[in-house]
Parts: C-alpha cells; structure tokens; sequence
C-alpha cells in the first residue's frame, strides 16, 4: 500500500470516496412546501422487513427544508442515458427547479413525490426521522411502493466520473 499523507484527512477521504462506486439517483419531492430534486449518490437500503431504505442530504443545501417540510420522497434510479438528468438536479446546468423537472416526464406517486416515467426503478416513501450527522441530514425513509421499468444499462459514479454498467444476464 503506497503511503499516504494523513495531514489533510478531508482530501483523503474525498479521494477514498471516489474509488466508491456508487448507483446514480435523482431524489425528489412535492407537497405543501412545493417541488425539490437533488442528485445523490448517498442511497442504501436499510431493511426489507419494513423496507426502508435510507438518503443523504447535505444540509446546506437549498432544497432541504423542501423535503423536510413535504415529508417524503421518491429515490428514483438512474439508466445511462438519463445522465443529462443528474447534471441538471446536481445543479451543473444552473436551471430553475421548474426547467429541471420539465426536461422528463414525471408520474404521480402515493406520496405525491414525482416518479421519473423511464427511470431503472422508482422507490416512493415517507421520511419516517432524520439524523443530523456531520454537514449531512440522513433521512430514514419508509417504502410505499416501487416501480420498476426494463432494465437498461445503469448509471455509476466512479472516479469523480459517470459511467455506464451493462445489464447483468441475471436481470436480461
């Protein structure tokens, strides 16, 4: 192992992160406080026996107090060609939320969180609690339903670049 200086842990574990690959969602949200999307990468499931999963947000984020506010949330999975869509909730374009959601189509949810139309899958919940930890609010979320479309090939974040992932034979 080549080593490594630990004077800076932030740009170590930054560089860490980055050999994480990890699933690409677009995160959104409606309700009272109105529409929000963010992109993350910070999803995991938490349990299947309730499913629940769990998202990460960071809390200086604009559109935190909209989810805080609206209570719920729908994970929705992205496929390689929808990397336009994380640019645009990830805020590299710079748009409006209302130009962001008008750049796919969207589907009604029990929640009221939009659903991407075409996304891998989408998984609609209620924030049941959120933790604050560190800069980031961990939002413990009761799943409602899920949608799932064809697969197609995922969208990663690998080495602070997207990437597509073929689908498996097990999911053709």
């Amino acid at each position: 192992m080549k080593g490594i200086d630990m004077s800076d842990e932030g740009t170590l574990f930054r560089a860490a992160m980055a050999r994480l690959g990890a699933a690409v969602n677009v995160i959104t949200t409606d309700g009272i406080a109105g529409r929000g999307g963010f992109t993350a990468t910070a999803v995991c499931s938490l349990s299947d026996n309730p499913p629940s999963i769990l998202v990460c947000m960071n809390r200086g984020s604009a559109q935190n107090a909209i989810f805080r506010t609206n209570g719920a949330l729908c994970v929705n999975i992205l496929g390689e060609k929808q990397r336009f869509l994380a640019d645009k909730f990830a805020g590299a374009t710079r748009e409006d939320t209302a130009a962001r959601f008008a750049s796919a189509q969207w589907e009604a949810t029990d929640t009221g969180a939009p659903a991407l139309a075409d996304s891998l899958a989408s998984i609609d919940t209620w924030i049941r609690q959120i933790l604050e930890v560190a800069t980031h609010d961990v939002m413990v979320c009761d799943v409602v339903r899920i949608r799932m479309n064809e697969p197609t090939s995922a969208l990663i974040y690998f080495g602070r670049d997207y990437h597509a992932l073929p689908v498996p034979a097990a999911l053709s």
